[in-house]
């Protein structure tokens, strides 16, 4: 018996104009013990489509199907009683962000008891020792401590194992893991994926929400590929993925960034010619480094919070220079230090001890007065850009703003929004809008139009597409290329994902508990590691079927 066999399942929302129709009519089996894979980017439906079979798909949706058969039986009709009965029991429900997810005003033990009150009979001693034996299920260590602790008290990759101990309370059938590795360090990621590949050798089938084509490669057995609401391939995971038939699965396979691709363009068009392999990419506009001109040299940085026996050393000695046109990368887990180590190049905080000087200036002596008439000379692009945005500003004023740094006012700025609009590929209809009217992708490019109005001599990207859908983050990904070939800027990448460093940067540096523990030249460092803790991160990569290890 199939444990999901749905037919022609249609899903609209109520609109302005009526009912607002997101998914057209897809066809979807799970067989007990099986992996599938639900892919696209956002919007493509594949979230709702999950949440269809818990259910969930929200208010005043309308879900409609020919046959929506969940473990044998009809659940067209079902009701919100018979829905509960289903949840936690027959299905487990893990989403991407446990922070979110998990309630911040209840400890962890508080969480698991409250998810098994409703689905065993357990109480006190019995429950406790139970949630004890979930946390240690799903690798969580000394879990009786955690029991104890709050969600803010624990690490990323701690927090989605605690929701999927909650998910596999009720040890049911089928597991949906709607994104359960974005956003997670390689390491941590890997951790995950063994955990759900643990739950599928027990028998639990799997159904899986994700954009990332490798971490889908490394578990499903059988992959859909969604856009716009319809399913425009699917087959074997190794067939899909290493002979794709549909322009959009081939564009989305295209745009993963590796060693592969590094020094070409990973965005590739919409309907791109017949047999168009994937690999088949136009290089990118060549860019100089100059080594006689040293933008960033950091030396003897190191960031210590605290005093005597509580104090915390995050930033260690650390050391490097970023020459002019260069990319740099960063990598480590979270906790290495290398978000501080951005922070402190910035002088957004202040180092305990060690230089900064940017461009010949020497940052870590000036005082904030001091350093406001240089901020034009090294520029952020953070990671979330909707949070470092004033939400009333418009676009125009957004990046407006940072002009003001370089004294560039009148007239002339408002020449100069232009010319950068033009320059990250933004039509001017965006000038009067504000933030929260953008999609993702055009968020990330206002964010980088106001990082680069300055002409800084310094970027500082700190995870800037970790949250993009795939195709996104290569738009992005070939942006800032074409912008440091045209402008000359130095760019120093911070971000846990290995293939986007190794096809990004000239050279990378690897960061644990706030050291440096090897550096060079990017293609040596991933090829031939030198330190366990660099060859631990590399072997933890996903990898796509016949692309290289990063």
């Amino acid at each position: 018996m199939s444990l999901v066999s749905i037919t022609n399942l249609r899903i609209g929302f109520p609109a302005s104009a009526g009912l607002r129709e997101v998914v057209h009519g897809i066809d979807l089996r799970i067989e007990p013990g099986e992996v599938v894979a639900l892919v696209g980017e956002s919007g493509s439906g594949k979230s709702v489509t999950a949440r269809a079979l818990v259910g969930l798909s929200g208010p005043g949706a309308a879900v409609r199907a020919d046959s929506l058969e969940l473990f044998g039986q009809n659940a067209r009709a079902y009701r919100e009683r018979q829905w509960r009965r289903i949840r936690g029991s027959d299905i487990g429900f893990v989403l991407q962000d446990a922070l979110v997810s998990l309630d911040p005003l209840c400890t962890i033990g508080a969480t698991l008891a409250q998810a098994q009150r409703a689905l065993t009979d357990l109480r006190g001693r019995a429950l406790t020792a139970r949630s004890v034996r979930l946390l240690t299920d799903v690798g969580v260590p000394e879990p009786e401590r955690r029991l104890r602790q709050y969600p803010h008290e624990l690490s990323g990759g701690l927090r989605q194992r605690v929701l999927i101990a909650t998910a596999i309370a009720g040890d049911p059938r089928l597991i949906i893991a709607d994104e359960p590795t974005t956003a997670l360090d390689v390491t941590v990621q890997q951790q995950i994926l063994e955990l759900l590949r643990q739950r599928k050798a027990a028998g639990n089938a799997l159904l899986l929400i994700s954009h990332d084509l490798a971490v889908v490669a490394e578990l499903a057995d059988r992959v859909l590929v969604m856009k716009d609401g319809t399913v425009v391939e699917q087959g074997s995971t190794r067939d899909v993925l290493t002979r794709p038939t549909h322009s959009y699965t081939k564009r989305l396979l295209a745009a993963v960034p590796s060693a592969d691709s590094r020094g070409t363009a990973l965005s590739i068009p919409d309907d791109p010619p017949a047999g168009i392999e994937v690999h088949d990419r136009r290089p990118l506009p060549p860019r100089t480094v100059d080594e006689t001109r040293v933008v960033l040299s950091v030396q003897g940085l190191r960031k210590t919070y605290g005093s005597g026996p509580v104090a915390r050393t995050v930033v260690d000695g650390v050391d490097f220079d970023l020459f002019a046109g260069e990319t740099l990368g960063i990598v480590g887990e979270s906790g290495s230090g290398k978000t501080t180590t951005a922070r402190l190049a910035l002088r957004l905080i202040a180092p305990t001890s060690g230089r900064v000087v940017v461009d010949g200036e020497p940052w870590s002596e000036y005082s904030e007065r001091e350093l406001r008439r240089h901020r034009g000379t090294a520029q952020l692009i953070a990671q979330d850009p909707l949070s470092s945005f004033d939400p009333r500003y418009t676009v125009e004023r957004i990046i407006g703003e940072s002009l003001d740094t370089v004294g560039v006012r009148g007239r002339a700025r408002a020449d100069r929004v232009r010319e950068i609009l033009d320059a990250v590929q933004l039509g001017r209809d965006v000038l009067d809008r504000h933030p929260r009217t953008l999609s993702g992708g055009q968020r990330q490019r206002v964010a980088i139009a106001r990082a680069i109005a300055p002409r800084p001599a310094l970027l500082v990207a700190d995870e800037p597409v970790s949250a993009l859908d795939v195709s996104v983050q290569a738009q992005i990904l070939d942006l800032l290329a074409v912008l440091q070939a045209q402008f000359g800027t130095a760019l120093l990448l911070i971000s846990h994902d290995l293939g986007v460093v190794h096809h990004a940067a000239d050279r990378v540096v690897v960061m644990k508990d706030g050291r440096i523990v090897e550096s060079g030249e990017v293609d040596a460092v991933f090829d031939a590691p030198r330190h366990e803790y660099t060859r631990r991160l590399v072997d933890s990569i996903p990898r796509l079927p016949g692309l290289a290890r990063s």
